[in-house]
């Protein structure tokens, strides 16, 4: 953790229709916006047939980037959050193409899952509106999903995103922008049917209010109202007229919504569709737009960070106690862990970035999920578990990261599987991960005993563990551990002295 919070903090959504960019000031606990940047970049309509980014999509992202970068380029890295969504999620490609706006940021992009992105723009309408104890129903179309979420207060209960956007279903029934009734009956009707697994979730009966987050449902608003078709948000009377337009055209050009921006207009209609079939869907008669959204939600989640309440350190807690883990087991492999840091610390030799110490402790609270699944190759149910659920607060690469861990502190041991990882555990995750193994291997008996005061040191390929005296000769089956143990990493090039 940073010793002192940045005054500056920043938030940036790569989203499928458009980038956008937050900038606040943070001083004496007030979160003051001094700077918002948003680039309609379209990144969906780039997707072909095959899931690739198309190159003309990739550069005017990365020429959009270049802007946001001269205000957060020299930014520290505590102080940025930036995250990908639907398009960066689904595309095959998007590995160089991260790489390149990674460099160009100076600061890593995660990509969230859409379970992750519906908590965040929850946080987000939470903060612009401020605590309600009130049931809300929270709805953001984005340019390839479209997230549904019920919470109360600053909490999300109910969460889900759907495979439908205003750009996917607008390229996807209006393309070039041709309009008919049919196309559009046929475009409600996909949206119906995406939302129809979780109609009885989100219907009317189970929350009190209905709040719009997004530019999609801001551009709805501000069309309803400039017509006088609305005189509080988005009702169900003024979609119907909306709707009604749009049936009089064959072409986007011919609605005549001077109020409508001309950037949107291309994916309007199909913004308009999803809107009106979750209302017919959920027996919505009304819903407000809030200010808040994704990038807000980053904000608060930051701020989390940086004041020691990472909503991560709770997702550990609970999924550990979902697979009943041995908690004081944990615990005390956590306390080994922080001694052994603590001695490699003091040499020059090794280093470790102090961020990435806190997956290490995840990771001994975590290895052993995969037990409640089977006790045979539990490392690697442990892993899967950790790497494809929904964990509230961490990204893919969080995950893969934390999988990675956990995967290999057991059994053999290889460097290679550490080397895609994302800086800076490429260099850093096989020697911290030793630590995890070693740590777990002294307390592999469970002895609620504390271990004797050793000794370790760590080079690139040697480890050397020194006991008291004696230590070793009454503790055999430690000794056994071990030499097994100096086999497993002596395949892997590393030599493992105790004594």
């Amino acid at each position: 953790m940073p010793n002192k919070t940045p005054e500056i903090v920043a938030a940036v959504d790569l989203g499928s229709n458009s980038f956008h960019m937050i900038v606040c000031s943070l001083k004496e606990g007030k979160l003051q916006t001094i700077d918002r940047l948003k680039e309609t970049v379209r990144l969906a309509a780039g997707l072909d047939q095959d899931d690739m980014l198309d190159s003309d999509t990739q550069q005017r992202a990365l020429a959009c980037l270049e802007k946001f970068a001269q205000r957060i380029r020299h930014f520290p890295l505590e102080s940025v959050r930036i995250v990908g969504t639907n398009t960066l999620r689904t595309a095959k490609n998007s590995q160089p193409f991260l790489a390149k706006a990674q460099q160009i940021l100076n600061h890593p992009i995660h990509i969230i899952s859409g379970i992750e992105e519906a908590r965040l723009i929850y946080q987000g309408v939470a903060y612009s509106l401020g605590s309600q104890s009130q049931l809300r129903l929270v709805m953001d179309i984005g340019g390839g999903s479209t997230e549904y979420i019920i919470g109360s207060g600053d909490t999300p209960k109910e969460k889900e995103s759907l495979y439908m956007g205003c750009v996917t279903v607008s390229n996807r029934f209006f393309k070039d922008g041709v309009l008919s009734k049919s196309a559009f009956a046929e475009a409600v009707l996909f949206a119906q049917q995406q939302l129809e697994p979780f109609q009885k979730k989100f219907q009317r009966n189970n929350w009190d209010q209905a709040i719009g987050a997004s530019g999609s449902l801001r551009s709805i608003s501000k069309v309803l109202q400039a017509k006088n078709w609305s005189n509080n948000g988005i009702t169900k009377a003024g979609l119907e007229l909306l709707v009604a337009r749009i049936h009089q055209c064959n072409h986007i050009n011919e609605l005549n919504l001077p109020e409508l921006d001309e950037e949107r207009l291309p994916v309007f209609v199909g913004g308009v569709a999803i809107v009106y079939a979750t209302f017919k869907s959920l027996g919505i008669e009304q819903m407000t737009v809030a200010d808040g959204a994704l990038r807000e939600g980053l904000i608060q989640d930051l701020l989390g960070r940086l004041e020691n309440d990472d909503v991560r350190a709770s997702t550990v807690e609970l999924l550990a106690q979902r697979y009943r883990t041995d908690k004081d087991h944990a615990a005390r492999i956590k306390q080994t862990i922080s001694t052994m840091l603590a001695q490699l610390n003091n040499k020059h030799s090794w280093s470790y970035d102090e961020d990435v110490v806190q997956f290490l402790q995840w990771a001994a609270d975590l290895h052993e999920t995969g037990i409640d699944i089977a006790h045979n190759h539990y490392h690697k149910h442990s892993a899967y578990l950790i790497e494809n659920s929904d964990l509230a607060g961490f990204s893919r690469q969080d995950q893969l990261i934390l999988a990675t861990i956990v995967r290999t502190h057991r059994r053999k041991f290889s460097n290679a599987i550490f080397f895609d990882l994302p800086a800076p555990w490429n260099k850093q995750a096989a020697c911290l991960t030793l630590v995890l193994r070693l740590a777990i291997l002294l307390h592999r008996n469970r002895d609620e005993q504390s271990l004797p005061d050793f000794k370790i040191t760590l080079t690139k390929t040697k480890i050397t563990v020194k006991f008291p005296f004696n230590w070793l000769a009454q503790s055999p089956l430690t000794h056994a551990d071990l030499t097994q143990e100096a086999e497993y990493l002596r395949v892997a090039g590393y030599k493992l002295e105790f004594g």
